[in-house]
């Protein structure tokens, strides 16, 4: 009988040097570089080593105490502590969560099985335009969202480039559709779900909500919770969470059937429960005291940057940030977005290119960029840090013809860096030099 064990593999085999060489690429440059993605962060140690854990040669189609395998008692206790901490996380005052499926692989699977819950093919929903900041899956054409049902769109006042509440209504009016889905991808106001609940109610109409972005903001108080005002909420799990990667639903216990159906066996086989055991250790670090004051920490980073890149004559969309990410207009630049990120990446700094409201290019050029500061406030950057980086990305900008210069700027990104490691012991040493760059 074969044992499993690294010292019956050959040498070269032991430790597959080709995976572990891209990893320690990768692991060199998260380390290295600065990411402004607001849809990244870093996952705690604990979370990387749990979503590598035994668990991954289980399979536990179906749901605790209801599955399709045996040997499933332990994952049926790993997803029980998991669906009880994130009702934990997430009551708001005295209105508790009334149901959660964490089973979702992602934060678009989530979403698919919340519209296959709760809708027929061809029914109308409301959504937010991918364009003006919402999510591929919130309506758009390309999307199955888009395919599967009627998809009507909304957007933002074009003078506040905030959500216009009085347009929706109309529309909500006029198409009548059966599902109005909130939230986005590249929005940096408060989102109003008291609201739009009043405009939900008055049409008998379906309000979901997709916090992915937010959910980390929303567990803590520092945005307001829509899980009073809405019937179903979706939400990834790695984003302001902090977790693996993966998604969750949340709703009212009237649809709690439907969701589960539809997650298993209507979207999805087996869940994934490695991932399903890191979603709970996150959910337990999201409990603790001091991922409130990180929250806090994101916020008073987005706002200050946003604020030091207008004084150094940046235009912001909606002209600041409520959360943890903000769109930089580059128009009065002269720079599209396509082109501020390859500049930026080669000074060490990584952002998105994003569209905004009203873009004049098209979406794989964009005329902004999406800045979020969640992953470098988890490296424990703060004021003095934020305002160094928001200068160093005007001076790239500045300098994005001159090679030597965004050579010199990721060598002050290197040391920033290198003054807050990331905690993570994931792959062997290799020799790269950190300071290649290249305009071409």
């Amino acid at each position: 009988m074969t044992k499993i064990s690294s010292q019956k593999i050959k040498p070269e085999l032991a430790q597959d040097p080709a995976v572990q060489q891209i990893l320690a690429l990768e692991l060199n440059r998260q380390q290295t570089e600065l990411n402004l993605i607001a849809s990244e962060n870093y996952a705690d140690p604990l979370v990387l080593a749990i979503t590598g854990s035994i668990l991954t040669n289980k399979y536990a189609e179906g749901y605790p105490h209801k599955r399709y395998y045996g040997g499933c008692q332990f994952a049926d206790q790993i997803e029980e502590l998991a669906i009880e901490r994130c009702k934990k996380l997430f009551q708001t005052g005295a209105i508790p969560v009334g149901h959660v499926n964490v089973q979702p692989h992602a934060g678009s699977q989530a979403n698919l099985a919340a519209y296959f819950g709760v809708l027929e093919l061809g029914d109308t929903i409301l959504g937010m335009s991918l364009a003006e900041g919402g999510h591929l899956t919130h309506g758009h054409k390309v999307s199955f969202s888009g395919k599967f049902y009627n998809s009507v769109s909304y957007g933002v006042d074009p003078e506040t480039e905030q959500l216009d509440y009085q347009q929706i209504a109309q529309l909500a009016d006029q198409h009548k559709p059966k599902l109005l889905i909130c939230g986005a991808s590249a929005y940096s106001r408060i989102i109003d779900f008291e609201k739009l609940a009043q405009i939900t109610k008055a049409h008998n109409i379906i309000l979901m909500a997709d916090i992915a972005h937010i959910a980390g903001l929303v567990a803590v108080g520092l945005h307001p919770s829509p899980i009073p005002h809405a019937q179903i909420v979706t939400s990834t799990t790695h984003k302001t969470l902090r977790g693996p990667r993966g998604g969750l639903i949340m709703c009212q216990p009237e649809f709690s059937e439907q969701i589960d159906k539809a997650v298993m066996p209507g979207t999805q086989g087996g869940p994934l429960m490695h991932v399903i055991a890191a979603k709970a250790v996150a959910f337990e670090l999201a409990l603790q005291p001091e991922f409130k004051i990180y929250q806090q920490q994101v916020l008073t980073n987005t706002k200050l940057m946003c604020q030091t890149l207008i004084n150094l004559g940046y235009r912001v969309v909606s002209g600041g940030t409520d959360n943890h990410l903000f769109m930089l207009d580059l128009r009065n630049q002269k720079i599209t977005g396509a082109e501020a990120e390859k500049v930026l990446g080669l000074a060490g700094i990584t952002v998105n290119r994003n569209c905004i409201p009203g873009d004049p290019e098209k979406p794989w050029i964009t005329s902004g960029i999406r800045i979020g500061t969640a992953a470098i406030t988890t490296r424990g950057m703060r004021e003095p840090e934020v305002q160094e980086i928001a200068h160093l990305i005007h001076e790239a900008l500045q300098n994005r013809s001159n090679l030597a210069k965004l050579v010199s700027i990721k060598s002050r990104v290197n040391i920033l860096c290198n003054l807050f490691s990331l905690d993570y012991n994931l792959a062997p040493d290799i020799n790269i030099n950190q300071n290649q760059v290249s305009l071409n």
